[in-house]
């Protein structure tokens, strides 16, 4: 339309039954844009809840084994893990002792180990197994 003084501008918008908005207040003259500003807010909620529904938040889920862990229950729980490595979740590796286990922290390390070499092919070790208290963790990340 050009350039127009805010009376018209505004009389030219109320006439077609819109908004006036505006659009770059720093410019010389300010640049303002007949349009119905209710469909415009509208629109972009609609925009931000779709990208929203499309981003995946990363959770930290927990597998926990035991240091006399028999070879079935290992493949088990190493199944889940690599199930929720390729959900693109990060994976808590925790390795529980109980009693006098805890005097055997090797055979401990040995088993969250094993874990890492398992599901090399699609994880890297983000955090090293350490062990705290009663229990040893790593977290392993997907590639």
């Amino acid at each position: 339309m050009g350039i127009l003084d805010l009376e018209s501008a505004l009389a030219a918008a109320q006439e077609q039954g819109l908004d006036l908005v505006e659009v770059a207040p720093l410019a010389r003259p300010p640049v303002v844009r007949i349009m119905d500003y209710g469909k415009y807010k509208f629109e972009q909620a609609k925009q931000a809840r779709a990208a929203k529904k499309k981003q995946h938040v990363i959770q930290l889920k927990e597998v926990k084994y035991r240091p006399g862990i028999d070879e079935h229950d290992f493949e088990t729980k190493t199944r889940h893990a690599r199930r929720f490595l390729e959900e693109g979740n990060k994976v808590k590796v925790t390795l529980m002792f109980r009693g006098r286990q805890i005097a055997h922290p090797e055979l401990g390390r040995q088993v969250v180990q094993r874990v890492a070499t398992e599901l090399a092919a699609i994880a890297k070790v983000e955090t090293d197994a350490r062990l705290e208290g009663k229990s040893m963790t790593m977290i392993l990340a997907p590639k």
